[in-house]
């Protein structure tokens, strides 16, 4: 009963059924340019343009049309079409028609659209299936009048075992299941083996052509690819290795079968060359039974497919639901539940703006038209359906077309071809989506110039993302190298302007400051590189030490806790004997002798000291002004606390202070307030930064720098004596300068002796908090606070809360016995 729901065409059905290297795509595009007229779906786009410029060559290019979900080169009467499988138009007779890798059935992802074509798409002349054994048994059920042809392979494939990365043969793919994982071996491949061309489904026809053409010319002899090279594109592969074992098939990770591994490591070998395969890195090793099945070429056959209906209801979207989720019309297949069109419409449908839209047969046809538009970045689902939902609106408005502003903005915001690999690789991907929307001339205006328009877009970041692929992973020097030191030749080095060190007038490596940094690794073949290098390096830096140590002022530079000489780090700061003195730390570097080290070290000490005392003038007076006695006892606990110190902790050294020693201080711009003693001009935001960062090398702790604000919120895990260090403490959780809490203090005592009082507008505005938290930072100035009929009163907890200080009186002789007395009666 089944059988009679599949399409019937009284042309010839064939299935090519084999491994890889079989020549069973080479047949079909044969048999198809035999006939008058014929269609073609391949699993890639790539393939697809790959072999529609194999059919131009022969028919030329007005009888050929290449359609993909992104690309559409259509002429005026085409006879031939090279399609993706997906966007094949199958409702178009023509005489034959051929399915590329048709045991994609069975795949999750695409298997429902490869059954689809299976059982519908037909050629009024001959029909023909290329793919796997694995298929022959669902085949024969599903289409009992296919004629199935098995085509052997053309060469043999043996396993040779695990290897290093580094041992790998020339002419070898290594494979792996992930963008990162395939960039992590690529990157390995250039260190070790001087560089690879990189394939991936992601790129764009241009890039992958770009790559494979330096694999081909022998530019590289490496590849690192993907799955996407066991669809069919044929290079001069003679290894596959497999780096990964395993990959996430949309759902979770799992073990590639004999199957999916002989399609891959099939494309070692081609036509009649044998090839081999084997694993790499970390992978393992391949078992007994997978080997024996690979190279035999025997799997288990196929179950079932994937299916889903495609003779939708459009009445309705529930009709449309209803009709998605139709059950298979056989055991063996399963229905396809979450495919991305799918999952869009379930999302949409739920918007109810879009529902009220979504009212007649037209409107729910065009819905889901819309949620057909392709994700290619795969990793923004939310973001996409988003901007399904505003095509659909705009298709749905009153001109019942895309703005051309709108899509002029979405377009013209992908033309920018700055940016690192991952960004040019999505910026393509988006691109790839907007030229699917640009193929429908009943959506937008003037469709042709935006095919156009996304068509130069995509190429220019196809050579942008071909350019940054090849800086990345290919030494374009080691190949150079490599033939020189073959020869026995001496290398030549030399260090430009820039300190770009060459050698054979090729990049190795640059001087950063006094350093040293090669690009290239300490493998053996790149040890006769380096010692060239080095040979010209120590010349270079003795230079380089003679204009560090003449070099002004404005040459240097702190950033974090680095030393910055003509913005190269030279040193960093280490704990020294006191906060304003910290140690020149130099990095271990073995381009410099004992006496070059002690001439960079004293200079930069010296602009260490002169950028302290020209940022915080007040410590370096401090420490070096004529000071005697308990005078210059204070300023020194002064410098080595940064300018800050709480009062009760000095106490006894003011109260020792006499009158001519609090003038002398006070020129310094020492205050003695209350709660603190400190200096106020090193509450400038330059002082600041540079206070807190000497506390924080002091403290060997990471650089930290106060946040700006009167009075903000502290974070418990930075230390009381950081904020005393930025000219603050802290009061009810909250940081505030010095300055701020002395009037404060003043302004409460002021209220306090008058009795209990409320907190005042100029009170909170003098804390710098918010009203809610002014009851914390009164208590930490010694206030309790009391709720009665007037609202929150505030009382000194003791005489200091509001206590006021004591004007001193006739200096006394301190070795007289009442000097004791005095120093407590003269106490605040």
């Amino acid at each position: 009963m089944f059988v009679l729901m599949t399409a019937s065409f009284g042309g010839r059905i064939t299935a090519v059924l084999g491994p890889t290297n079989t020549g069973k795509t080479h047949l079909a595009m044969e048999r198809m340019m035999g006939h008058t007229s014929g269609m073609i779906g391949f699993p890639l786009r790539l393939l697809a343009r790959e072999n529609y410029e194999r059919v131009v060559r022969a028919k030329g290019a007005k009888t050929v049309a290449l359609i993909t979900g992104e690309e559409k080169i259509i002429p005026e009467n085409p006879r031939y079409f090279v399609c993706t499988v997906e966007s094949m138009p199958v409702d178009r007779p023509v005489s034959f028609l051929a399915v590329d890798e048709i045991q994609l059935c069975a795949d999750w992802e695409r298997g429902h659209v490869f059954t689809d074509r299976l059982l519908h798409a037909r050629g009024l002349d001959e029909t023909m299936f290329l793919g796997a054994e694995t298929i022959r048994p669902l085949l024969r059920k599903l289409v009992p009048r296919a004629e199935i042809l098995t085509r052997p392979r053309l060469s043999t494939l043996v396993y040779a075992g695990p290897r290093k990365l580094a041992r790998l043969p020339r002419r070898s793919a290594v494979v792996a299941f992930s963008i990162a994982n395939v960039y992590e071996i690529a990157e390995a491949v250039r260190r070790q083996r001087g560089g690879a061309a990189v394939v991936m489904g992601a790129l764009s026809p241009r890039v992958r052509n770009a790559q494979v053409a330096m694999f081909q010319a022998g530019e590289v002899d490496f590849l690192v690819a993907t799955d996407a090279i066991g669809m069919g594109l044929n290079m001069d592969v003679d290894h596959v290795a497999f780096a990964q074992l395993q990959k996430f098939d949309g759902r979770a990770p799992r073990r590639l079968v004999p199957a999916e591994l002989a399609q891959i490591a099939g494309r070692a070998g081609r036509h009649m060359a044998n090839g081999t395969f084997g694993t790499t890195g970390e992978s393992g090793e391949l078992d007994e039974e997978e080997v024996t099945r690979i190279e035999e070429h025997r799997f288990e056959p196929l179950q079932r497919l994937w299916w889903r209906n495609g003779d939708l209801d459009m009445r309705s979207l529930t009709a449309l639901s209803r009709s998605l989720e139709a059950k298979p019309p056989s055991s063996l297949m399963m229905r396809k539940r979450d495919a991305d069109d799918h999952l869009a419409l379930q999302v949409l449908a739920r918007d109810p703006e879009i529902a009220d839209l979504a009212t007649d047969k037209g409107r729910v046809r065009l819905l889901w038209e819309v949620c057909q538009i392709p994700d290619f970045r795969k990793i923004l689902a939310d973001a996409h359906t988003r901007l399904l939902g505003q095509i659909y609106r705009h298709l749905t408005g009153p001109t019942e077309r895309l703005p051309i502003d709108w899509v002029a903005r979405h377009v013209q915001a992908l033309d920018r071809t700055e940016g690192d690999i991952e960004n040019l690789t999505q910026r393509i991907a988006h691109c790839r989506t907007w030229a699917y929307v640009a193929h429908r001339p009943d959506w937008i205006d003037h469709a042709g110039h935006w095919r156009e328009k996304a068509r130069a877009i995509e190429d220019r970041l196809s050579d942008a993302l071909h350019e940054r692929l090849t800086q990345r992973f290919v030494d374009r020097r080691a190949a150079v190298l490599t033939q020189r030191l073959a020869g026995g030749e001496d290398l030549t080095a030399a260090v430009r302007a820039d300190g770009e060190v060459l050698v054979e007038g090729h990049p190795v490596g640059r001087l950063e400051g006094l350093r040293f940094v090669p690009d290239v690794g300490n493998e053996p073949e790149a040890r006769p590189v380096l010692g060239a290098a080095r040979r010209v390096v120590p010349r270079e830096i003795a230079r380089r030490v003679d204009r560090l140590a003449e070099a002004g002022h404005g040459a240097f530079r702190i950033e974090g806790t680095s030393i910055l000489w003509d913005g190269a780090p030279v040193a960093r700061l280490g704990p020294g004997l006191t906060a304003i003195e910290p140690r020149i730390e130099m990095p271990t570097n073995d381009y410099l002798d004992a006496a070059q080290r002690d001439r960079v070290v004293r200079r930069l000490a010296a602009w260490v000291a002169q950028h302290v005392a020209q940022v915080a003038p007040a410590l370096t007076h401090m420490r070096d002004a004529p000071l005697s006695g308990a005078a210059r006892g204070l300023a020194f606990r002064l410098v080595e606390r940064l300018g800050t110190i709480p009062r009760r902790e000095v106490e006894a050294q003011v109260a020792a202070l006499s009158r001519e020693d609090r003038k002398a201080l006070a020129r310094l711009g020492i205050r003695f307030g209350v709660h603190h003693v400190f200096v106020s001009s090193l509450a400038k935001p330059a002082s600041v930064r540079l206070l807190g960062l000497l506390w924080s090398v002091a403290a060997g702790r990471p650089p930290m720098e106060a946040p700006r604000g009167a009075a903000p919120a502290v974070d418990p895990s930075v230390p009381p004596e950081f904020w005393a260090a930025s000219g603050r403490a802290v009061l009810g959780g909250h940081a505030l300068a010095c300055e701020r809490i002395e009037r404060l203090a003043q302004a409460a005592r002021q209220l306090a002796a008058q009795g209990p009082f409320l907190a005042t507008q100029q009170l909170v505005a003098l804390a710098g908090c918010r009203p809610g938290e002014i009851a914390g930072v009164l208590a930490d100035l010694g206030y309790r606070a009391e709720v009665g009929p007037e609202g929150t009163l505030f009382t000194p907890r003791s005489r200091g809360g509001a206590r006021r200080r004591q004007k001193p009186g006739r200096p006394v002789d301190q070795a007289s016995p009442f000097a004791p007395l005095a120093r407590l009666l003269r106490r605040p």
